[in-house]
């Protein structure tokens, strides 16, 4: 237990900082799609859709990397973090862009 205990905040920050890059990524492609189909799409669903892909093939990777087996609980909880991925990209990207034009006016 108490090794448990000492590994917790790296793995928090690790899984942060995971989710901090696969925001950016979620939200770099998320606007080049935009522009290539003309926003014939909506953006949240694309987002959603982006985001879950990214972080999905993100876990895929690093699971096949770290040699683990994959179960279910670790697919949910992917999912969820590309849930969450997906919420920071939507919604951090719209409070960015709305604080850039409130600077330059």
């Amino acid at each position: 237990m108490e090794n448990i205990m000492q590994n917790i905040p790296m793995v928090v920050s690790e899984i942060l900082l995971a989710v901090l890059v696969l925001t950016v990524i979620t939200n770099i492609i998320t606007q080049v799609v935009k522009k290539v189909t003309w926003d014939k799409i909506p953006t949240n669903i694309l987002a959603v859709v982006v985001s879950m892909a990214v972080t999905l093939v993100a876990f895929f990777a690093a699971c096949q990397i770290m040699l683990l087996d994959i179960t279910w609980y670790m697919v949910a909880g992917a999912v969820a973090l590309g849930l969450f991925v997906a919420y920071a990209s939507m919604f951090g990207y719209d409070k960015l862009k709305e604080a850039l034009e409130q600077i330059t006016k």
